[in-house]
């Protein structure tokens, strides 16, 4: 009986088993780097600074004079737009957690290394690059509309990022992913 439903469900299972497997490692990875990140060169860590550095250049190209610098009490980076402090970007805000999950979903449906390695690598920098985008709207969005700062930050931009991956996700399933009949 548990045979004949382990076969059945053996890709299933496989799935399962490999993406918890991938995103443990690179949990704990990302978590060693963190906490080997000592804050001197790069505040709080080299990821958010850099996501945090990228967001006051890009702030400052679309016409806003931003700062962005640590900030005093917490890990954190302070974005301040004309002399007006918006936001902190945090660790979370670097994509790097989401990341994560995306590249595990993808390896756990692996198909050959080439197609998977440049999936990952383009998807990993397309989730940048809108978490980038979501950070510089987000702020702009705060420093003219203070007062929807909650739904802002907690349903408006989560939907991007999180939809971004969904739609990463779907492509990969449906378009490169290797196709396997399940037994039934």
């Amino acid at each position: 009986m548990l045979r004949s439903i382990l076969i059945k469900y053996k890709l299933v299972i496989r799935f399962i088993l490999t993406f918890v497997l991938v995103y443990t490692v690179l949990t704990i990875g990302y978590k060693i780097y963190l906490s080997n990140s000592d804050g001197l060169l790069y505040y709080p860590d080299y990821a958010t600074h850099i996501v945090a550095n990228q967001t006051e250049n890009l702030l400052d190209v679309i016409g806003y004079d931003t700062e962005v610098f640590p900030h005093e009490t917490e890990p954190s980076m302070k974005v301040v737009i004309n002399g007006k402090f918006v936001a902190r970007i945090i660790e979370g805000c670097n994509a790097i957690s989401i990341i994560v999950l995306f590249l595990s979903f993808v390896i756990a449906f692996a198909d050959n290394f080439k197609t998977t390695f440049l999936y990952c690598l383009a998807g990993s920098i397309i989730i940048y690059a809108f978490n980038l985008i979501r950070i510089v709207i987000l702020s702009a969005c705060l420093y003219h509309y203070p007062w929807r700062r909650e739904i802002l930050h907690t349903v408006i931009f989560p939907i991007v990022i999180y939809g971004t991956v969904f739609i990463l996700w779907m492509i990969w399933v449906n378009k490169f992913a290797k196709k396997k009949k399940v037994n039934t």
